[in-house]
């Protein structure tokens, strides 16, 4: 069973996916701010993180950047799942993918439920 940290600030949003992702036989901590989601990276030893980038104070972003500041938290996937579509971040695209070590972009309004829970389960292989 694999623990996931799901950084969402909407709450009916992130109980959604928090259940779609436990029915896939997932552990889910929530979080709805990058201080918390650093918090409870600490605490709980997420195996992937999934992040929205508008975050309330410090945007995702910003989470990222402290996130990859630490050592031990170098090789955790990271899927953004946002309402900012990638192209806000063309000239940038090397940016997430390299030095903050985003392993896949979905955009929400295309993405559904059984996609994302793909790409988390996805991920979590390749990094096993």
């Amino acid at each position: 069973m694999s623990q996931i940290l799901l950084i969402e600030p909407d709450r009916v949003l992130a109980e959604t996916y928090r259940q779609a992702l436990l029915a896939g036989g997932h552990q889910v901590v929530c979080c709805a701010s990058a201080q918390a989601g650093i918090i409870s990276a600490d605490q709980y030893k997420p195996d992937i993180i999934v992040l929205e980038l508008q975050l309330i104070e410090h945007s995702g972003i910003e989470f990222l950047y402290e996130l990859r500041s630490y050592p031990d938290w170098q090789d955790i996937p990271v899927i953004v799942h946002t309402m900012v579509p990638a192209s806000e971040f063309t000239l940038n695209r090397h940016l997430l993918r390299g030095q903050l070590g985003v392993k896949t972009y979905l955009y929400k309004p295309d993405t559904s439920l059984s996609e994302l829970k793909s790409k988390v389960q996805e991920n979590l292989l390749v990094a096993a």
